[in-house]
């Protein structure tokens, strides 16, 4: 009897212990990896041990692992030593989007993408629609964590100088929609109906023109294997505009779907590992 082929070994980086809001990352693991094991060897670890443990481990999946602001220095330790290592990293480490702050924000604004309008310097504010509140955040932020509501006559006494800072108006939208991929191709879409109830989520019939939408941002960004969320609004005259894009570790949601949809998910991802570890 020929010996069972090994599997490949994957370190599945997530925080079991990590309390979000309206969200438990542990049960989106916990079935995720339980279906993975069915192709991999997988061992579980927390963030602040993966630099540690990563080079017996043939990819290395950054999943539900909370905020980076909560262990900043060890994130980073840990991505300058995948590259300096050559560690293969689930989503790979060239994204854009929030896996690198919200500079991106900055960018597509510049560019004339359909994003929220953001600026972070005094100078720019005139660049911003005049409404009654704006949405002041820390670029390196995440979680909604220091995030606060200014009005239009406190706006010139921010701390702009250290560029730590964005602005943008508050937008009275109808509902946020999220759009998830798998590498490039879309898998499914949940949306909030309720703008006050942000992780009430229910299923959303994606038009060919939201994912049109959805698709510019996948494309701008530089992930060819990876999980990325695409979070949007819709405004009452009923434009989309980007509200973030999560290329780090975005929850999914995925008790939300059928048991059809969770397996065709964990399929996909499954997929997309294994052509990260065999590339080619």
């Amino acid at each position: 009897m020929s010996p069972t082929p090994q599997k490949p070994r994957v370190l599945y980086v997530t925080d079991l212990a990590y309390e979000a809001k309206g969200r438990r990352y542990s049960d989106e693991d916990i079935f995720l990896t339980a279906r993975l094991r069915e192709e991999f060897d997988i061992a579980l670890c927390h963030p602040l041990d993966a630099a540690a443990l990563m080079d017996a481990y043939d990819l290395v999946v950054v999943r539900n692992s909370g905020p980076v602001l909560n262990y900043q220095a060890a994130y980073d330790h840990f991505r300058a030593e995948a590259a300096r290592r050559g560690t293969r990293v689930y989503n790979q480490l060239t994204g854009r989007g929030d896996m690198a702050g919200k500079q991106y924000l900055l960018d597509l604004t510049a560019a004339g993408y359909p994003v929220i309008p953001t600026v972070d310097r005094a100078e720019d504010l005139d660049r911003l629609p005049a409404v009654a509140e704006y949405v002041v955040k820390p670029k390196l932020g995440a979680d909604s964590i220091g995030l606060e509501f200014v009005p239009g006559d406190r706006l010139r006494q921010l701390p702009y100088g250290d560029g730590n800072i964005l602005v943008q108006p508050r937008i009275h939208f109808t509902y946020e929609v999220s759009f998830y991929f798998v590498d490039d191709a879309f898998q499914y879409a949940l949306y909030a109906p309720d703008p006050s109830r942000r992780w009430a989520l229910e299923p959303y019939e994606a038009t060919e023109e939201d994912l049109a939408f959805a698709r510019r941002f996948i494309d701008w960004n530089t992930i060819d294997h990876g999980i990325q969320r695409v979070d949007a609004c819709r405004t009452p005259e009923g434009e989309l505009l980007l509200v973030e894009l999560e290329d780090l570790n975005p929850y999914l949601s995925l008790e939300l779907l059928p048991q059809t949809g969770r397996d065709a998910f964990a399929a996909s991802m499954a997929a997309s590992m294994r052509r990260t570890i065999q590339p080619g």
